[in-house]
């Protein structure tokens, strides 16, 4: 009997930006965008910046002194890390990089200056983010970013991605902005108002970002979140749908740390 191989899925990688909450004491906020209802894969959903791994990032490697906080790390780590920081300035316009020989992360001035020079021709491949780094004298903060979670499209769905979650303090008085292009609003929000969001049909959810904002949710601030996901083992989860009772339902490994193995869910997407 033939079998049908599964798609293999595409590297990618997001952050969820964290501040403590400007209006809620008690809360923090994470950086989240909608995204346009034109695009084909979760159109008009709400999420965290992020995407794919391309070949520029794989070329940033090579030169060690555009990135701090790699040591330790093979290619493939540091390619998911730098696309992460390149793909949220690329949606966001926050920058998580240091002037070179700084142990300070790039002002929000300087950080607006880059964005207007070059976030437009970055988005249309116009230039690349080696480039932008090396114009600038800027180098990457990987060490900024704390691994979250790891999850991978399950088998069978017309696309796939194999991503990776990444913490990361907001530098400050960045305040980030959407593109218009990929993404149509964005919002500083913090897991409870995006949770209740999803639950009243304000926002759209996808199921990896339902889950990741209710455990982020349990931490009160940036510090804590951050301080408990640092070192912490991430288990990979790749979703398996079932079928029960007329309703669907997806299973994820239990040691994860979602608060469960199997949810009833309406959509996959």
């Amino acid at each position: 009997m033939s079998t049908v191989s599964a798609k293999p899925p595409r590297a990618a990688s997001t952050i969820l930006l964290l501040r403590d909450s400007l209006a809620t004491f008690g809360e923090m906020e994470v950086f989240m965008m909608v995204r346009h209802y034109e695009i084909d894969f979760n159109s008009g959903a709400l999420v965290f910046p992020g995407g794919s791994v391309d070949k520029g990032d794989q070329e940033i490697i090579a030169d060690p002194a555009l990135y701090s906080g790699g040591e330790g790390l093979d290619a493939a780590a540091l390619s998911f890390r730098i696309a992460a920081i390149r793909e949220t300035f690329e949606e966001s316009g926050i920058l998580l990089a240091r002037p070179r020989g700084s142990k300070a992360l790039v002002d929000a001035a300087r950080a607006r200056e880059i964005e207007a020079a070059h976030r437009a021709d970055l988005c249309d491949s116009k230039v690349s983010f080696l480039k932008v780094l090396t114009d600038n004298g800027m180098v990457l903060a990987l060490d900024e970013l704390v691994p979250y979670a790891h999850w991978i499209t399950p088998e069978g769905m017309p696309k796939r991605f194999d991503t990776w979650f990444f913490l990361a303090a907001a530098p400050p008085e960045q305040a980030g902005a959407h593109d218009g292009k990929e993404s149509t609003d964005s919002i500083w929000v913090s897991p409870r108002e995006a949770l209740e969001g999803g639950d009243s049909g304000r926002f759209k959810l996808p199921f990896p970002t339902t889950r990741n904002l209710v455990r982020l949710g349990k931490q009160p601030n940036v510090q804590a979140a951050i301080e408990d996901a640092r070192g912490k083992a991430v288990v990979t989860v790749m979703p398996v749908m079932t079928m029960l009772n007329g309703g669907r339902q997806l299973r994820i490994p239990l040691e994860a740390g979602y608060d469960g193995a199997v949810f009833e869910v309406g959509s996959v997407g």
